[in-house]
């Protein structure tokens, strides 16, 4: 019995001088492994007599408990010292104030987005939609593009698959966002069919388009704000002022040079590009190509059930990113589209 009690003592006092759980569990093993003193103790009860055993394996028992239970605790109390040295490499100073919740903003393309639905609407313009993925006729045939025309090849617009994996001729991501105004023209037509004179459609329709196009000017996907008015007395004047006043009230300037070249769109006749020149600031003096416009081409008017004999319009499209680019003075379209936080809180 005395040399079990020396061997708890002996034990817990092992315990308790060690600090590192590795080296714990190798000075248990001297008492409690295979080998250890308390289980050669437990083997050599075999050599007893029953009424010593049952005495022998209380005593035993009664200071294996002793041990592992001084194990247990020891084993706790390196876990805490560890964790409260870590916790205090770790720490964090509670007196600082937080970080707080940052300021967002829109984007700087959905702020010209907005200037322009709102200078459009102040003229009397509605804001019109559409869907992102087009169908061929909306995109192209509608719109008196031919089936051999630039445009319509793969290497300029992005075509979907069918469910066999296969490319899909009439199913597309539009190209601009003419499609919004011949399915408005076709719901107009439609809506006011039994009047002998429809009312006038007045439209600007503004959305994401899709080309296969990536530069410092360019992007795969851009965005674009087209408008419309057809009427049965409008005139390329009307263009020409609802144009050249538009661009002099979003840049802020009554000095801004617009100038009309003609051109060509097979959706437009005659058609035009439309110009810009600053009096001042870096682009002073330069002549940069800002939108494309015309009269709304018969066919066009044609395919959507409008009689071109007693209607005409004009059409014109502008590119929202281009506008913010001049606006802002950024000279690389990308840097809006590349989500850096840096370059976008200048607009929050």
């Amino acid at each position: 019995m005395l040399n079990l009690e020396q061997i708890a003592q002996e034990a817990i006092a092992a315990f308790a001088a060690i600090g590192d759980a590795d080296k714990l569990e190798q000075i248990k093993a001297r008492y409690l492994g295979k080998s250890g003193q308390i289980t050669e103790l437990l083997k050599g009860m075999a050599k007893l007599s029953p009424e010593e055993r049952k005495q022998m394996g209380a005593a035993i028992n009664q200071v294996k408990t002793s041990i592992e239970n001084a194990l247990a605790s020891r084993r706790e109390a390196i876990r805490a010292a560890m964790l409260e040295t870590r916790l205090a490499e770790e720490s964090l100073d509670v007196t600082l104030p937080g970080r707080g919740e940052t300021r967002g903003g829109l984007h700087p393309v959905t702020r010209t987005l907005e200037r322009i639905e709102a200078l459009f609407r102040s003229i009397g313009f509605e804001v019109a939609d559409g869907p992102e993925i087009e169908a061929d006729f909306q995109n192209f045939t509608a719109l008196n593009t031919p089936e051999d025309h630039p445009a319509r090849s793969m290497h300029d617009t992005f075509y979907l698959f069918d469910e066999q994996g296969k490319v899909a001729p009439d199913v597309l991501l539009r190209t601009h966002t003419s499609p919004i105004q011949v399915r408005y023209m076709q719901a107009h037509v439609a809506k006011y069919q039994h009047l002998e004179t429809m009312p006038e459609i007045r439209i600007i329709a503004p959305g994401r388009v899709y080309r296969v196009d990536s530069d410092a000017t360019h992007s795969p996907m851009f965005h674009q704000v087209e408008g419309l008015w057809i009427g049965e007395n409008v005139s390329f004047s009307d263009l020409k002022g609802v144009v050249a006043d538009f661009l002099r009230r979003f840049f802020e300037s009554d000095e801004l040079q617009v100038r009309f070249r003609p051109s060509f769109f097979p959706f437009t006749e005659p058609s035009a590009e439309i110009d810009v020149a600053f009096m001042s600031g870096p682009l002073e003096g330069r002549w940069l190509e800002i939108a494309g416009c015309g009269m709304v081409h018969p066919n066009v008017l044609r395919h959507v059930k409008i009689d071109p004999e007693k209607y005409i319009g004009f059409a014109f499209g502008m590119g929202p990113d281009r506008l913010t680019m001049l606006r802002y003075g950024i000279n690389d379209l990308r840097l809006f589209f590349d989500g850096d936080l840096r370059f976008l809180r200048q607009f929050a």
